[in-house]
């Protein structure tokens, strides 16, 4: 009588599988981060902050009796700060991101044109075209003031 033994052997490491899922998932996150929302947050901290050492300063000079007072003092100032500085560090944190959202493509294109600027140097076929688009160019221009 024969008998098989069949066995199943996985095609995958279970280890490589979770290292993949948790790049994967690391990946997911990334892509969903909000940068200006995170300007935000930190620009509203530092103001509160700022806002927070002003007011313990003033309240340092009052006496001992008044340490209620000045503990309510400083968590309203807190939470004063947080309502006023809310709206101008989320639009700050906006203004971060566009900025370096353009910074970034300026860059991009500017390594593009050194690029292609090499490849022209090496191949005069492709410094030609650049010479003809720029003649034309310039040629729009003058009849662009006319």
């Amino acid at each position: 009588m024969t008998s098989f033994a069949h066995t199943h052997y996985p095609t995958a490491h279970p280890g490589v599988e979770r290292a993949e899922n948790t790049v994967a998932a690391l990946r997911r996150a990334a892509a969903s981060f909000d940068g200006a929302r995170g300007t935000a947050s930190i620009l509203r901290a530092a103001g509160v902050a700022a806002l927070l050492v002003l007011a313990s300063q003033v309240v340092d000079t009052w006496g001992e009796g008044h340490r209620v007072a000045a503990w309510m003092v400083l968590w309203v100032v807190a939470f004063v700060g947080i309502v006023l500085f809310s709206a101008p560090a989320r639009r700050a944190g906006v203004a971060l991101k566009a900025a370096s959202a353009r910074w970034a493509e300026s860059r991009r294109r500017a390594i593009e044109d050194d690029k292609l600027w090499q490849l022209a140097v090496q191949d005069r076929r492709v410094m030609a075209d650049i010479s003809h688009a720029l003649d034309r160019r310039a040629v729009d221009d003058i009849r662009k003031y006319r």
